[in-house]
């Protein structure tokens, strides 16, 4: 009698695990899959869809939605008459999720490709990821504007994490 309900503790038990690993693995997927969606709406200008992928205290921080796009669009627009052109962007991986301070949280690696009249950029960046429940999506902010403490500061007051984010890494090629 005692071994059976021990058995079925240890059952219950891998199954609750069996059952975290998955959702954990979920939520890896909808992260990658979240993150490659704001990636096609940047190199489209679909502000729209950046905003809703975008953490929502970096656009009050911009002056709301119609601030940031405004700006968004004259930044690109400008970049462009320089002769400025996304040439790639891919997500690379996602971070293992983590559960802290009440929420799912990853990082996100991403290569973007970029060209300048005479110069070629690579960037391999990373963004933090974090998963808003309600609607069920991941937001992202740029994980180097973390490390500014006095911009952490503004965008996600008190912030610590166990996640350990690799810095952005750059490269430049003349043309």
């Amino acid at each position: 009698m005692i071994m059976n309900k021990f058995k079925t503790f240890l059952i219950l038990l891998l199954i609750s695990g069996m059952s975290f690993a998955q959702s954990n693995e979920q939520l890896k997927e909808a992260a990658l899959r979240d993150a490659k969606l704001i990636t096609e709406a940047t190199l489209k200008y679909d502000f729209r869809t950046i905003f809703t992928y975008t953490y929502p205290s970096v656009i009050e921080m911009m002056g709301g939605k119609e601030a940031a796009a405004q700006m968004l669009e004259s930044t690109f627009d400008k970049m462009k008459s320089e002769g400025f052109e996304f040439e790639s962007a891919e997500i690379i991986s996602a971070s293992d999720v983590v559960f802290e301070n009440d929420e799912y949280r990853c990082y996100i690696e991403s290569f973007i490709q970029m060209k300048m009249p005479n110069m070629r950029i690579k960037t391999k960046s990373y963004s933090l990821g974090i998963y808003n429940s309600e609607d069920e999506i991941w937001q992202f902010i740029e994980a180097k504007q973390l490390k500014n403490p006095a911009m952490a500061d503004l965008v996600l007051p008190d912030f610590t994490t166990s996640l350990e984010i690799p810095d952005d890494e750059m490269t430049t090629e003349q043309l």
